[in-house]
């Protein structure tokens, strides 16, 4: 089974009035993480990834570098990319209305989600991070993440008008990912919609039979390991799971969270040592199933959830 690391990189200023004053911290919490035992954000991840020989896919946030400049940007590319890894185009329009010129013609104001805009909105959206991207480091972007998977039905004709074709909006946790197009959350985990190949992000019930995205600061190592275990056995082609530039620190500061540090550490581990199990790399070569039979669900023990209740508790006093 292809197990996909996928990183969602981001850089965020703690207001939407104090951008100027903010971005410069901001730039170098949410993309070193520094602190006293190291810098903890993406270099720290790439750090563990090459210890353990793992190619991951980095979906690269770059409508900020609209505002800021392109040596921001290129920045993260190029740490990524020196690392080995695959750069994808990731978009949050929050940043829309903040860039001059304005990229759309009309922005009356601030839209969170990429699912407010309409479909001739999203093909430029989509295009001006494309085109940034492309100019931080050579290579046209063939994957795509709506910011918080708040992609709709006009998204994937969007991705399709500007050339890329896959696609990993999809998370069934959450109620406005695709929200239009709720029913395509009960097919198979790869499909097709139109010409995208969509590859969600793998969901599985937890001990107490809750739905649980497969995420490294949301879910113990434990669970994250038997999910992937039991997806494996009931047939998945592969599983997708979600981490951040800044996943390993404490909310707000540059401190490590060491929980989600040790986490990370775990899951990196596993499957560096179990590559005869599961290979860890991009979308491509993941085996296609257009059908559209309801799936199998994975569901992990209650001691591996235990495990994280626990965690989170010790995180609070931590």
């Amino acid at each position: 089974m292809r197990v996909v690391l996928t990183f969602d990189v981001e850089v965020w200023c703690k207001s939407w009035k104090s951008l100027d004053m903010d971005f410069p911290k901001a730039f170098s919490r949410y993309v070193y993480g520094r602190s006293k035992a190291g810098d903890y954000a993406l270099p720290h991840t790439l750090k563990i990834l090459k210890r353990n020989n793992l190619k991951c896919v980095f979906f690269v946030e770059p409508l900020f570098a609209a505002r800021f400049g392109r040596k921001y940007l290129d920045t993260i590319v190029m740490l990524i990319r020196e690392a080995g890894h695959d750069v994808q185009l990731h978009l949050h329009p929050e940043w829309a209305d903040e860039i001059y010129p304005p990229p759309l013609p009309d922005i009356p104001g601030k839209r969170q989600h990429l699912c407010h805009y309409s479909q001739d909105e999203q093909i430029w959206l989509i295009a001006l991070g494309k085109d940034l991207l492309q100019q931080a480091g050579g290579a046209p972007p063939t994957a795509f993440r709506a910011g918080s998977f708040a992609a709709n039905r006009d998204t994937f004709v969007a991705l399709a008008k500007n050339g890329i074709l896959q696609d990993s909006s999809i998370d069934a946790t959450r109620p406005y990912s695709v929200a239009d197009m709720r029913e395509f959350l009960n097919v198979q985990p790869h499909s097709k919609i139109g010409a995208v190949e969509v590859y969600p992000l793998s969901v599985f019930r937890d001990g107490i039979g809750r739905l649980r995205h497969a995420q490294i600061g949301a879910c113990s190592a434990a669970e994250l390991v038997q999910a992937m275990y039991r997806a494996q056995k009931i047939g998945w082609s592969h599983f997708v799971v979600l981490s951040h530039n800044f996943e390993m620190l404490k909310p707000g500061l540059t401190d490590p969270d060491w929980i989600v540090v040790h986490r990370f550490e775990q899951i990196c581990s596993f499957l560096g040592r179990h590559k005869d199990s599961f290979s860890v790399g991009n979308f491509d070569g993941v085996k296609s199933d257009a059908s559209s039979a309801p799936i199998a669900m994975p569901q992990v023990g209650l001691t591996a959830t235990g495990r994280r209740y626990a965690e989170q508790a010790l995180r609070r006093v931590m």
